[in-house]
């Protein structure tokens, strides 16, 4: 799909900020892609490569085993980018010298421009950059010149005018690079010469012609779950082959209140042939006295394969099967680092592909979650679908800390429920990444009346973040947060305290196992 568009891309030398550089990129309409740095190049002569970008990275050129380029690569015609590391890394293989900074320098500096080249067009100076590097270019290699400097370092960005070889020592894809947006549309548009032709209604046109071309006249089935990645993917087959595709929905008795009703009642709404499942019986008799969440996330994944398999069957003999796999799971999958430690089987529906003989069709491997969100909104799919947070695949397994019984389900669904009708009622719910509530595995001293209590501890948890990768717990007024715990006490059976988590992303996960 992706190779009639214009592209860039982005060699990651393992820096934290190597998704929002695509993220950038991507909001400018251009598509890119990201490729660890010891990517062999060769099949992308064939696609629409139109200048690359090198990565930040956490290691030193100074040292031996640091990553490196073949000499090779700086033979190419396309202009070139360099961050940080990558800035050093190209100066350093030309033939530039480096060496130790005395002090590390990270966070603020101020950029001046000496030389005003293509890459700073229009860039407003002094400006604010945001640093973070220990060593720092010393000379220059041959063909480069100094085009702007901080108090600190002469050479904060450099350029070869004629191969278009250009390096900032600074994150122009952060926030606090004030004129960081300026100087990626230089990159881009200016020196690139790109036309931004990478929109939604362009992903639409190209997805749905692929969709058809690859499954034909063959059937595809699709495990969705209500949420916005398997709802969108469902919209997007349906468009580009409509019947051909059942969508089957289990209920693994671990959903939110509610949810296996509203979902059916939703998908209504969409077209969709839609076979619900309900097996959550089978689920929770499995999990009947686990304890341990990798134990619980294993026996729903191996129930869920069950359940689909059995489900899948008489539905014509599906040659395809659908998933809602995003760009970060393909990124993941082949990191800096090498293939994830930890793969999202469940969410990825296991062993299913090759047990059932099935051929897979990935429709938004190539987007980001908003990038999700924009095209459904494209698709003409309601809100309430679009704006909804993210849920685990093992559902509410992973959010009753300790052993599942119906009881537990039932405190934490009501508890969960109570959350979330407030901040959607205080007009909190949008401005959140992810929220939900968290029963523990511990009672505590209460009074209610005259009388001593000893019941379950609700954790409220909310976060914003812009993917996932990193987060921040949201601060949610506290009136509301009072309101919340006011109402969980008094309504739900069985609590008697509400705690709020206040733990950001690193060093704590989102969810709680």
């Amino acid at each position: 799909m992706a190779e009639q568009h214009q592209l860039i891309l982005i060699l990651d030398f393992g820096s934290q900020y190597t998704q929002l550089i695509a993220r950038r990129i991507r909001e400018k309409n251009v598509y890119c892609e990201i490729v660890p740095f010891n990517t062999d190049l060769t099949p992308y002569a064939d696609k629409n490569v139109k200048g690359y970008i090198l990565s930040g990275g956490p290691a030193s050129v100074l040292s031996n085993d640091s990553p490196r380029l073949p000499q090779s690569f700086y033979d190419t015609p396309h202009p070139v980018l360099g961050i940080c590391y990558g800035q050093q890394l190209m100066a350093h293989q030309l033939g530039g010298k480096l060496s130790k900074s005395l002090n590390r320098e990270y966070g603020r500096a101020m950029l001046s421009i000496v030389t005003e080249g293509r890459l700073l067009k229009g860039v407003v100076a002094p400006s604010q950059v945001w640093m973070s590097h220990g060593d720092s270019l010393e000379t220059l290699p041959d063909g480069f010149e100094a085009q702007a400097s901080t108090s600190d370092i002469p050479y904060a960005v450099i350029a070869d005018k004629n191969r278009s070889f250009y390096g900032v020592q600074f994150h122009p894809e952060v926030m606090h690079t004030t004129e960081g947006s300026k100087i990626l549309d230089n990159f881009l548009f200016d020196i690139c010469e790109l036309s931004g032709d990478w929109t939604t209604e362009s992903f639409i046109g190209s997805s749905v012609r692929y969709l058809k071309e690859t499954i034909g006249d063959e059937r595809v089935i699709l495990g969705i779950s209500g949420g916005v990645d398997s709802t969108v993917t469902a919209a997007l087959l349906y468009r580009a082959v409509g019947d051909q595709m059942t969508a089957i929905f289990v209920n693994n008795g671990l959903l939110r209140k509610n949810e296996y009703e509203e979902v059916i009642e939703s998908y209504g709404t969409l077209g969709v042939n839609l076979k619900p499942v309900d097996a959550s019986d089978k689920f929770l008799s499995r999990l009947a006295g686990i304890i341990d969440p990798e134990k619980k996330r294993k026996i729903i994944g191996e129930t869920f394969i069950e359940v689909f398999e059995d489900a899948a069957k008489g539905n014509g003999d599906a040659a395809f099967l659908a998933q809602g796999t995003l760009y970060p799971d393909v990124i993941e999958s082949v990191s800096f680092k090498g293939p994830s430690a930890t793969i999202k089987s469940h969410h990825n529906v296991g062993g299913l592909p090759e047990k059932m003989n099935l051929k897979i069709v990935e429709p938004l491997r190539e987007l980001f979650k908003d990038e999700v969100r924009t095209l459904g909104r494209k698709l003409g799919l309601d809100e309430s679908f679009i704006g909804r947070h993210p849920f685990p695949g093992p559902g509410l397994a992973v959010r009753i800390i300790g052993e599942i019984t119906n009881e537990r389900i039932r405190v934490l669904q009501d508890a969960d429920a109570i959350y979330i009708s407030e901040l959607r009622s205080h007009d909190q719910y949008d401005k959140i990444w992810q929220a939900f509530a968290v029963l523990l595995p511990v009672q505590s001293v209460g009074v209610m009346g005259d009388e001593r209590t000893y019941e379950d501890v609700i954790a409220l948890r909310a976060v914003t973040s812009t993917d996932g990768m990193t987060a921040d717990w949201a601060r949610i007024p506290n009136d509301v947060l009072a309101i919340v715990s006011n109402r969980i006490i008094n309504e739900v059976k069985g609590v008697n305290r509400v705690t709020y988590d206040i733990s950001s992303k690193p060093p704590a996960t989102i969810e709680w196992e």
